[in-house]
């Protein structure tokens, strides 16, 4: 994997303060930031905090973190974006009353799944997305193995961009530490242990 500045990516939905520290990102969401698309609240919110850079297919985008997070749908991972109706985020949130391994795929309207991770909190987390012509395969890690956690629908044929990404939909204030931000090659299988 190569590293990918700061820098060298493009904020869409400038959070409400960002800092370099070190080699590290430190990044505070603004209050009500979130991605949804209708399915079971009725909304639409596209005002989240994600930092792109261009992937195309055949390469994967990985991102890690400190997954320090208390309140309810505090969210930090990663984001695979198309346009403001195709997209797919992956990462730790908050939800009932503990962090969970959560990716939500929206094509037109959002589909969530999670699953409860407690030994990760305030742990360094990463996630990898990784693209293919149809397709995004999401893993995870933290102390450990990569675990598969999803394998979605993408739609190809239009420029895409990924990154890391922030929202705090219920509170002001979350602040999470941003430590890596990478590209390189796509998983070649969907089995095999991606252990690099």
């Amino acid at each position: 994997m190569n590293e990918i500045g700061w820098g060298d990516a493009t904020w869409l939905n400038p959070p409400a303060s960002v800092a370099v520290d070190g080699r590290d990102l430190v990044v505070t969401a603004s209050e009500g930031s979130d991605f949804w698309r209708h399915t079971a609240y009725g909304f639409v919110h596209d005002n989240g905090h994600a930092l792109l850079s261009k992937i195309t297919p055949g390469e994967a985008i990985e991102v890690t973190f400190l997954a320090s997070m208390s309140e309810l749908y505090d969210q930090a991972g990663l984001i695979v974006r198309r346009d403001d109706r195709n997209w797919l985020k992956a990462g730790i949130e908050w939800s009932d009353g503990a962090p969970q391994m959560s990716v939500v795929s929206t094509r037109d309207v959002s589909d969530w799944s999670m699953r409860a991770a407690p030994a990760w909190t305030g742990k360094s987390v990463t996630v990898r997305a990784s693209l293919t012509e149809d397709a995004v395969t999401v893993r995870a890690r933290c102390d450990g193995a990569w675990t598969l956690e999803r394998v979605a629908p993408f739609p190809a044929g239009a420029p895409i961009l990924a990154g890391p990404m922030i929202c705090a939909p219920s509170r002001a204030g979350l602040q999470v530490r941003f430590t890596r931000f990478a590209r390189g090659p796509a998983d070649e299988t969907l089995h095999a242990n991606a252990n690099s």
